[in-house]
């Protein structure tokens, strides 16, 4: 069968920059594709060629037809005014879907998605709450194919595990463009880069991300020896050629041919070989005083509602904490804790004399008209770092921006750059306490490689608000968790503070799973010691279990009805409640019919 999207040869360009040449790119059915590559290399706009929303500047696209494509772009948009049902209602009439299946996908999507409030207006929502809404958004529609920019993009940690969790499940093709190296390890069944280092400009493996890092390396270890070659090569024929070559015989002349094509193939090779990476490191004081902010009893309140109480922790020098929790929990509400921004309902924060404190805030507010110059040196042509004069084209340079930048208003930066924008001001101030939150946003792979080590040798204090699990597991020393009920604990690591969480759901659990554990005999659980023949028991329950599969599998039919009855659709809390009372009682058909299945096999 041919791909549902077949791109051959396609290039694009703004001005006189490429972003990239004769690009074959295929989807089939089936596929999870990961899409990274450096800031600046075209990733979403081949997505929105994908998605058919630029054309490409040569090359040819073919789509299968009548095929059911979403896309979900970088930046959530919804009109103003519009609810969380409205936007799914009005995806699923452009999608035309019919009448008789809406409200059961409505309601099958919503309610896996998490959402209560249905009325709640799109705009209003949390920036995690916006990008699941826009996911939900395509879902409803039934896509064949699914193209995500950057979807883990202001989801909490619980949003991306659900969102791994749904691709993972999916019947649909999708590709991804992240830079979150867990969630593509998880989620991609293959990988592709766009970067000029490649020949094709573009690198694609079948696979995990770790393979594809594993493909890499043995691609660009080839490429070395390759160019190592070609360079003793064209040193060779240099000197033959500098010895007087004529090219009056054929042989001389083919030579010389030869000579040529060598020096441009290498040519070629060191320019697509050479590549920079920001330079990053942050500043510490020298401050000797070991603890610099204490909390004691601290609570947190917004409204009537408890973000979280009884905090009790200590910030020491060369501490490095993970700050972890749903949206909503208070991540940011307890940074502006720690700057002294707000004070707490209740509780002592006690901070050191003179500390200083640097804060990066995730909405990375820069004057899009301000020059990239002056973003970069706002007081002349020069910074001062680490005590010495830097000129404002060299300090930006560390952080991969050309000369010819440096007029260009900040507006017309991609999120990546401003990010390294926000990084490079940051890398300017002292600090004893850096606060970052969300800092990974928008960062391409080789820059969070670099700002991971800065942060690992940073002799000061650290606080980091992310979602990138591998920069927790790597850069954290404790993790302190807010749940979003109010409660708040330190942790060795991030995984810690999964168990912790997963527990805390099954103790909720047990409660009802109880009840539906007391009618399965016991015997019937134990493991047959090796006997084919059925015991008395065994034999009881396989007469009464035809009986049983048919009662679960009215009570599942009535489950799913609910789902259906325009009341529970139009209320969040009984919906969410309806579809779980729904998976429950699908599990238990399952789980009966497997038992079916076994003690069939064992009477025979």
């Amino acid at each position: 069968m041919p791909p549902i999207i077949n791109a051959q040869e396609i290039s694009k360009a703004f001005g006189a920059n490429p972003l990239f040449q004769n690009i074959c790119f295929t989807v089939s059915e089936g596929d999870r594709i990961g899409l990274i590559g450096p800031n600046g290399s075209g990733k979403s706009t081949l997505l929105r060629i994908l998605a058919g929303d630029v054309s490409p500047d040569s090359g040819e696209i073919a789509v299968r037809k009548r095929i059911r494509l979403s896309y979900v772009e970088q930046d959530s948009k919804f009109e103003l005014g519009a609810t969380v049902r409205s936007v799914a209602q009005s995806a699923m009439e452009r999608a035309g879907v019919p009448d008789s299946e809406r409200g059961t996908r409505f309601a099958e999507t919503l309610g896996r998605a998490g959402f209560e409030n249905l009325e709640a207006e799109a705009s209003a929502l949390s920036g995690g709450w916006q990008k699941r809404l826009a996911i939900v958004e395509a879902l409803v529609q039934g896509p064949d194919i699914l193209l995500l920019d950057e979807p883990t993009n202001h989801l909490d940690l619980a949003g991306i595990v659900w969102l791994e969790a749904l691709l993972e499940a999916a019947a649909f093709a999708c590709v991804v463009v992240s830079h979150d190296r867990y969630f593509l390890e998880n989620v991609a069944t293959e990988m592709a880069e766009l970067n000029r280092t490649y020949p094709d400009g573009l690198l694609r493996v079948s696979g995990s991300y770790s393979r594809f890092l594993e493909k890499k390396e043995e691609f660009l270890h080839a490429q070395s020896k390759r160019q190592e070659a070609l360079e003793n090569l064209v040193h060779r024929e240099i000197e033959w050629l500098r010895r007087g070559a004529k090219a009056r015989t054929r042989k001389s002349k083919a030579r010389i041919d030869k000579a040529g094509e060598l020096m441009g193939e290498l040519a070629d090779l060191n320019a697509r070989s050479r590549s920079g990476t920001a330079q990053i490191e942050f500043s510490a004081s020298d401050r000797k005083t070991k603890r610099l902010i204490e909390l004691e009893d601290v609570s947190c309140e917004i409204g009537d509602r408890t973000l979280f109480s009884g905090l009790n922790c200590m910030i020491s020098a060369g501490m490095k904490v993970g700050l972890v929790g749903p949206n909503g929990s208070g991540k940011t509400s307890l940074l502006r804790l720690l700057r002294g921004e707000s004070v707490p309902a209740s509780g002592e924060i006690r901070r050191a004399d003179w500390l200083r404190i640097v804060y990066f805030d995730q909405s990375r507010e820069l004057d899009p008209d301000v020059t990239l110059r002056r973003a970069l040196a706002p007081e002349g042509d020069s910074v001062v770092y680490q005590d010495r004069m830097i000129h404002v084209a060299a300090w930006a340079a560390k952080f991969l921006f050309a000369g010819e930048q440096l007029n260009q208003p900040v507006g017309r930066l991609s999120g990546g750059e401003r990010a390294r924008v926000l990084i490079a001001q940051l890398m300017l101030q002292p600090a004893d306490v850096l606060l970052l939150d969300e800092p990974t946003n928008d960062l391409d792979i080789p820059t969070l490689d670099i700002l991971e080590e800065s942060l690992l040798e940073f002799r000061g204090s650290l606080v980091l608000v992310t979602h990138d699990r591998y920069m927790l597991d790597r850069v954290s020393t404790v993790v302190l968790g807010l749940d979003g009920e109010g409660s708040a604990g330190l942790f060795a690591d991030y995984s810690q503070w999964e168990s912790w969480q997963e527990e805390r759901k099954q103790t909720a659990r047990s409660g009802a799973c109880s009840a539906a554990r007391a009618i399965v005999p016991a015997e019937s659980t134990r493991q047959s010691s090796g006997k084919k023949k059925l015991s008395y028991l065994e034999l009881r329950e396989y007469d009464t279990i035809e009986r049983r599969v048919a009662d679960a599998e009215e009570i599942l039919q009535a489950k799913r009805a609910q789902l259906e009855d325009p009341e529970i659709v139009s209320d969040g809390p009984r919906l969410v409640t309806a579809h779980t009372e729904m998976e429950e009682a699908q599990e238990k058909v399952d789980t009966l019919y497997a038992r079916w299945a076994e003690l069939e096999t064992k009477k025979s």
